[in-house]
């Protein structure tokens, strides 16, 4: 098992953090994100947060790290933000917002259109000669990857030609062709 848990995370300036019962709540100028938890402890110490476990049984080994990991993606959300830039690589491939709502072309016979969730900020980038790139922005780390990955899952790159819906620097796996 990973020892991360172990790890103290830093509380970055601006940033409050308050653990009630079974509750954390993390404040900051970008949002307010609460958690959930069982099985550890939380504590707050001179601008640290530890995670500790009650025993090293395999349950808790695997909640300590995986809890210490929320609360460190919680306080750089709030403070930092975390961004997803998703490329639209294809002929007639397009990208447009107006405020939440996300307008793709991506080969269908009609446009995709994709209402996003208030927290997300969403912004399309379209400049001649390059592929069309879809930003998304907030301070929660997993509505960020799962708006991501919802988009993606509508055209995923397939590995000949590499045309589809794919992540800003995602390696893809590329097969050869029809050898004559």
């Amino acid at each position: 098992m990973s020892r991360i848990g172990n790890n103290p995370v830093a509380i970055s300036e601006g940033v409050t953090v308050d653990v009630k019962e079974n509750l954390i709540t993390v404040k900051g100028k970008l949002g307010e994100l609460t958690q959930e938890f069982s099985g550890v402890e939380i504590k707050i110490e001179d601008g640290n947060v530890f995670v500790t476990r009650p025993s090293d049984s395999k349950e808790h080994k695997s909640m300590h790290g995986l809890y210490r990991s929320l609360v460190r993606n919680m306080i750089e959300g709030v403070s930092k933000g975390w961004t997803k830039e998703l490329e639209l690589v294809g002929v007639g491939y397009r990208a447009s917002n107006q405020g939440q709502k996300l307008d793709l072309a991506l080969g269908f016979s009609h446009n995709i259109v994709l209402e996003l969730a208030p927290e997300v900020k969403v912004e399309t980038i379209s400049e001649k000669g390059k592929n069309p790139i879809v930003k998304l922005t907030s301070h929660d780390k997993q509505l960020v990857g799962q708006i991501a990955a919802k988009i993606r899952g509508f055209r995923k790159p397939e590995p000949y030609k590499g045309k589809g819906v794919k992540f800003v620097g995602e390696q893809l796996r590329r097969k050869a062709g029809k050898s004559a």
